[in-house]
């Protein structure tokens, strides 16, 4: 009788034992628990050693830190009628625990499809050029609605990242044709300005030197120097008619010099 009474109450303590153990909780400093009381929430608790009523309290673990979800490659058409496959990476945590567990059965998975279909909505409203070149407006559109959406449920959004924007080939050459294009148009820009420039100078530097015969005739032996330096045969220029007025006057000259004489 005494044995038997031994072990019941060695069943009965060590059943209390594990009754009271069950009551005390570690949480580490990222987390906290979500406390309900017969069903109600009373309260978040933590970090460190806390105690939990049992058979009446019941605690659901919430992760405070910084999660990274990845956002499966989404078929996107843009606003230009361009197909393509647009994956991307998304930046949150908890910043709310009692809404994370209440308002959301499954914060994760909500935040995930949610996501998706921001991303599908964003993007279509823009042309392939603007996802190609302004990721970074892109990405904040999208943070921004995401992160006014998953506020009822105590998340906060920190960051959004468009990682791939794939498209097929056909579009990959209609691309590279539109940017030799476009670097051949600003070519033929630049060449036309550079003409023009060049004209309005020479039409300047030819009022200048109309005005001065004899800097006309320093230019033109200027040019027949530049000339001689090159390595050529041959060299056929113009007479001037400058030298040849002065030929003609220096021969009248001597003419009328000569007469008297005879």
């Amino acid at each position: 009788m005494a044995l038997d009474s031994l072990m019941f109450f060695a069943v009965l303590a060590a059943l209390l034992f594990a009754f009271v153990g069950s009551a005390f909780r570690i949480l580490r400093e990222y987390e906290r628990g979500v406390i309900f009381t017969l069903g109600r929430f009373t309260g978040v608790k933590g970090p460190g050693l806390i105690f939990v009523i049992p058979l009446v309290q019941q605690m659901v673990r919430v992760d405070l830190r910084v999660i990274v979800l990845d956002v499966p490659s989404q078929d996107v058409i843009s606003r230009d009628n361009v197909s393509v496959r647009v994956s991307a990476v998304i930046y949150f945590r908890v910043i709310e625990p009692e809404k994370a567990t209440i308002q959301v059965e499954n914060f994760l998975q909500a935040t995930s499809e949610l996501s998706q279909t921001t991303l599908r909505s964003v993007l279509g409203k823009h042309d392939l050029d603007d996802m190609l070149s302004e990721r970074d407006k892109l990405n904040t559109d999208i943070q921004s609605i995401l992160d006014r959406q998953t506020d009822a449920w105590g998340i906060k959004v920190a960051n959004v990242e468009i990682k791939h924007v794939d498209i097929n080939e056909t579009m990959i050459r209609a691309i590279a044709r539109q940017a030799e294009a476009e670097r051949e148009r600003r070519a033929r820009i630049i060449n036309a300005e550079g003409e023009m420039q060049a004209a309005a100078n020479l039409l300047e530097a030819a009022k200048i030197l109309s005005r001065s015969p004899e800097a006309m005739q320093l230019r033109y032996l200027n040019a027949l120097q530049f000339i001689a330096g090159e390595r050529n045969s041959t060299i056929v220029f113009p007479f001037p008619t400058e030298i040849g007025e002065l030929l003609a006057s220096a021969a009248r000259a001597a003419g009328r010099d000569s007469g008297p004489s005879r």
